[in-house]
C-alpha cells in the first residue's frame, strides 16, 4: 500500500473503541479522528493555518460540487487540492454520492450512473462510477471515496437492497478505473463505501462484498440520512465492529458529541461533518459549560471569555459580549470565529477520547462530557 498504512495502538478494555495511526503521503492521522468539511475547496470562514493549529490533520472536499465550479480540470490545472486548498495535510474527497441523493428532486438514475441538473448553471451533469474516479483522480487527494448509492429511505428494505446491490456493481467499476488511472501508484487510497439502511443482514453482506477488494480503507454510508439516533446506531453497531482490523474505518456525516462516543465505542476511526462551520455561522457554539447561543441578549455585557477552558482565538482574544455583537450586526468576523471555535472544541474532544481510550477510562469521560452539551442559559437581560 504505497504511502499508506493503519497501525492500532491502544484498544478500550470496556468498549471497541481502538487508536491509532492512519500514515498517508501528506502525513500521519491520529485516529479517532474529526475531519472539517471544505465542500468548495474551503472549510468556510476558517484558514489553513488556523485549522492546524486547531488541530486538524485531515481535512475534506466535496467532487460533485468543485466539478461543477471551477471544474476539476481547473483544480488539476491549478496544482490539485493541496495547492488549490493552501493546505499539505491529508485530503479527502467524497465522491458525489451523498449530493445526489440530497439532490434526488433533480436527478434521474439508471443502472450505468446518475444524470442531474447542475445547481449552477442548469446543464445536464453526468456521473458514472468511471466519470467520479476520473474526477477525484484529477482533483489529486489522497483518500479518494467510491461513487455510491445512498438510498433515500434506510427503512425501506426494498429499496435499501436494491441501492446497496447497486453500491457494490459501482464499486466493482470504480476500483477497476481507480487501477487503470495509477491507483496507490499514484498516491491515492481508495475507500469502499458500506450500505445497508437498518437491515443488519444487509448490512453484513455489503461489509463483505466491499472487504473483498482488499483496499486501504472501509467507509459507512447510508447513516444521518433521516432516522432518529437510535437507527443510526445500529446501523454502524451492525456494521463497524466487522470491518477488518487492520484498515481505517470511516464514518460518513457523524457530527455531534454523543455520535462521537457511540461511533467510537463500536470501533469507528475517522468521522466528518459541517456541524462545527454551520453551526459557527449560525451563532451556536458548543463549550465546556454547555451550549451556547451568542445571539442572546443575556450575553450582550459578558465580560468574559465564550468558553474559560478554551485556548482558540475567540476565547482568547474577544469578551462574549464583542463575539454577540459582531452575530447581532452580521460581521463576518463574529461567524468566523464560532466556526473557529466549534472546530477547536471538536478536536479538542477528539483528543481527550484518544487519551482517554489509552488509560481505559472512555466511559468516565462519556459520562463527563455528554451533559455538558445541553443547552448553556444566558443571563437574564
Amino acid at each position: 500500500m504505497t504511502g499508506f498504512a493503519y497501525r492500532v495502538h491502544e484498544r478500550c478494555p470496556h468498549t471497541g473503541a481502538r487508536t491509532g495511526t492512519f500514515d498517508t503521503p501528506h502525513g500521519p492521522v491520529a485516529t479517532p479522528a474529526f475531519m472539517p468539511v471544505g465542500t468548495r475547496g474551503t472549510v468556510k470562514g476558517i484558514l489553513p493555518r488556523d485549522l492546524r493549529e486547531a488541530g486538524s490533520s485531515m481535512i475534506l472536499a466535496n467532487t460533485l460540487h468543485l466539478h461543477l465550479r471551477p471544474g476539476h480540470e481547473v483544480v488539476r490545472d491549478l496544482g490539485g487540492l493541496h495547492r488549490f486548498m493552501g493546505w499539505d495535510g491529508p485530503i479527502l474527497t467524497d465522491s458525489g454520492g451523498y449530493q445526489v441523493f440530497s439532490m434526488a428532486d433533480l436527478a434521474s438514475m439508471d443502472e450505468d450512473g446518475v444524470s442531474f441538473r447542475s445547481i449552477v448553471d442548469g446543464s445536464k451533469v453526468r456521473f458514472t462510477p468511471e466519470r467520479v474516479m476520473d474526477i477525484e483522480r484529477d482533483l489529486g487527494a489522497d483518500v479518494i471515496m467510491a461513487f455510491d448509492h445512498c438510498p433515500d429511505d434506510p427503512t425501506d428494505r426494498r429499496k435499501v437492497q436494491e441501492a446497496t446491490d447497486r453500491t457494490h456493481r459501482w464499486l466493482d467499476r470504480c476500483v477497476a478505473r481507480w487501477r487503470e488511472n495509477g491507483g496507490l501508484e499514484r498516491g491515492q487510497a481508495l475507500f469502499g463505501i458500506v450500505q445497508g439502511g437498518v437491515f443488519e443482514d444487509i448490512r453484513r453482506a455489503s461489509v463483505d462484498a466491499v472487504v473483498s477488494h482488499d483496499l486501504v480503507g472501509v467507509a459507512v454510508g447510508g447513516v444521518s440520512v433521516g432516522e432518529d439516533r437510535e437507527d443510526i446506531r445500529r446501523a454502524f453497531a451492525m456494521s463497524v465492529p466487522h470491518l477488518p482490523e487492520d484498515r481505517p474505518r470511516y464514518l460518513m456525516g457523524i457530527g455531534t458529541p454523543t455520535d462521537f462516543f457511540d461511533a467510537v465505542e463500536q470501533g469507528a476511526d475517522l468521522f466528518d461533518c459541517v456541524t462545527p462551520t454551520r453551526h459557527g455561522r449560525n451563532h451556536q457554539v458548543y463549550t465546556s459549560l454547555g451550549r451556547v447561543n451568542v445571539r442572546n441578549e443575556g450575553w450582550a455585557r459578558e465580560t468574559g471569555p465564550l468558553d474559560p477552558a478554551c485556548d482558540c482565538p475567540a476565547c482568547t482574544q474577544f469578551p462574549l459580549g464583542a463575539l454577540r455583537h459582531y452575530c447581532k450586526t452580521n460581521e463576518m468576523l463574529g461567524g468566523a470565529l464560532l466556526s473557529l471555535h466549534n472546530v477547536w472544541f471538536f478536536h479538542g474532544l477528539m483528543q481527550r477520547i484518544r487519551e482517554a481510550i489509552a488509560s481505559g477510562t472512555l466511559p468516565e469521560l462519556r459520562a463527563e462530557v455528554l451533559p455538558r452539551v445541553e443547552p448553556r442559559r444566558a443571563p437574564e437581560a
